[in-house]
């Protein structure tokens, strides 16, 4: 079993799926999966949409620009039903609540340098017209034509309905799952902070940004 890194960003029960999510989720891993066969990345170029099934308006392919920065390169309709416009070309981070952006820009960093997947559950607060939501985004590294690992299969999937667009989702935990065998120390629970990252993870264990999160003893 690949050991993982498991970051609580908050208090827990978001990411919850329907049966039918899960297999579909299940389903598409191991599409990604079979895909790796005889190397540790697949191509973009090997991805083919009609294998995607029953989740090919969930996901959608992602391209590095900038460390910790992803732009969407093909987005499925219900990407474009949660932000409530046509989101091709926009920052994956646009999903993401602003509070929650530079920890999202960490967790990309590993997905592409290490490069490991990434499962992410989400919250989005009710608000007016807006009921409360909850999700998973997961995200897969594929390899460029040039044979850079700077693209991402990524799939959302949302529960709730979306009300009011534009929606933006507070991370609740981060699963940073490595590709390889090799052991990775496991951090301990985090708590939000206000501003920047703090203590145990500041990604790839090089200092940087503000006080953010917290080891909870």
């Amino acid at each position: 079993m690949q050991d993982e890194i498991t970051r609580a960003l908050g208090p827990g029960c978001a990411g919850a799926l329907s049966a039918q999510q899960a297999s579909d989720l299940q389903a598409l891993h191991g599409y990604w999966e079979g895909l790796c066969a005889g190397h540790d990345v697949p191509r973009r170029s090997e991805i083919d949409p009609r294998r995607i099934g029953g989740l090919l308006s969930n996901a959608f392919i992602a391209e590095r620009i900038a460390p910790g920065v992803t732009r969407l390169r093909v987005a499925g309709l219900h990407l474009n039903a949660v932000m409530g416009m046509e989101v091709r070309g926009m920052p994956l981070s646009s999903f993401i609540a602003p509070s929650a952006r530079e920890a999202f820009a960490l967790a990309l960093v590993d997905l592409f340098e290490r490069p490991a997947r990434l499962e992410i559950d989400l919250r989005a607060k009710a608000g007016l017209g807006r009921p409360e939501m909850t999700g998973r985004l997961m995200l897969w590294p594929l390899r460029s034509d040039l044979g850079d690992v700077s693209r991402a299969l990524g799939c959302l999937v949302t529960n709730g309905d979306i009300g009011r667009a534009s929606r933006r989702f507070e991370m609740e935990a981060v699963r940073v799952l490595p590709l390889g065998g090799a052991a990775v120390p496991i951090a301990g629970p985090l708590e939000v902070m206000p501003g920047g990252l703090r203590d145990a993870w500041r990604g790839r264990g090089a200092p940087r940004g503000r006080a953010y999160l917290r080891v909870v003893k």
